[in-house]
């Protein structure tokens, strides 16, 4: 038999917690976009900046949903 834990109901109970790994993924393409755009390559850093805006966007509606729940 097992038991849970305190810190596995706050676990189970929270289940929107949020990590940040949304905002080190669009500072990795940001800066990739930096360096893309230095070399020339206009393409690439369109992408990446755009990949970078959804991950900004993606990072504060789940750090809303986390701050209202």
């Amino acid at each position: 038999m097992t038991y849970l834990t305190v810190t596995d109901l706050v676990t189970l109970l929270t289940p929107l917690q949020f990590s940040g790994d949304f905002i080190q993924y669009a500072l990795i393409f940001f800066v990739l976009a930096i360096i893309a755009a230095v070399v020339g390559m206009r393409g690439v850093a369109g992408i990446s900046m755009e990949i970078a805006r959804v991950f900004v966007v993606l990072f504060i509606i789940f750090a809303i949903i986390t701050i209202i729940l």
